[in-house]
């Protein structure tokens, strides 16, 4: 029998969060083929099509895929043609540099969000642009004192998480109330109507991490 909080196997999870790439996958071979075969699959092209195509082998194709062969500039030409894209695009993912942020207790920039009323002071605590996920993520730490007002509910595209830190409020999503204390979280659709609805106790503090597909 499974422990009270711990997810069961074979549960529809397939991320293991432990889990490191093996560095072959920074080599050039595994990015060309990680890009080819993401192109293939966003044209719904099985890889038999794309042997039929470029004249190559199933068996070729499926090694260039998992970057266990280095692929002649003749066959990337090939396969740059069949799937109508510059030959260049299959080197995007070895040259994307991968950032990180790291902001110090105290030092989130201040900023007013849609939906900020007065008194509810929202702290970003980083920002990567454009990246290689296809996901932009904005963490906020939100702090509710006296003077914060309630406000209607709002929403906005993407998935939220609110983690509570300090404090106690009701929080609406929908047509639901959930009371929040030090150690919950509420992981939520963010385009149903959401927000604060009752201060319980203040000073208030919680972490919100809302995430959303970047657009081009």
């Amino acid at each position: 029998m499974a422990r009270k909080g711990t997810v069961k196997e074979n549960a529809g999870l397939s991320q293991d969060p432990h889990r490191t790439r093996d560095s072959s996958e920074k080599n050039l071979e595994t990015a060309i083929g990680r890009e080819i075969k993401s192109l293939r699959l966003q044209q719904g092209i099985t890889i038999a099509e794309l042997a039929t195509l470029t004249g190559l082998s199933i068996s070729m194709l499926s090694k260039i895929e998992n970057g266990a062969t280095s692929a002649s500039l003749t066959t990337l030409q090939l396969l740059a043609n069949a799937l109508s894209t510059p030959i260049t695009s299959f080197f995007r993912r070895y040259e994307e540099t991968r950032n990180a942020v790291h902001t110090k207790a105290g030092e989130g920039v201040e900023t007013d969000r849609a939906g900020t009323r007065a008194g509810h002071q929202y702290n970003l605590l980083g920002h990567l642009g454009a990246n290689a996920s296809g996901v932009l993520v904005e963490p906020y730490l939100i702090t509710l004192t006296e003077e914060s007002d309630r406000f209607p509910t709002f929403q906005h595209d993407g998935i939220e998480m609110l983690y509570m830190l300090e404090g106690e409020v009701n929080y609406r999503h929908g047509d639901r109330i959930y009371p929040l204390k030090p150690g919950d979280t509420l992981f939520f659709d963010a385009d149903a109507p959401h927000g604060p609805e009752v201060l319980v106790k203040l000073p208030a503090k919680y972490l919100s991490v809302i995430s959303y597909p970047q657009t081009n």
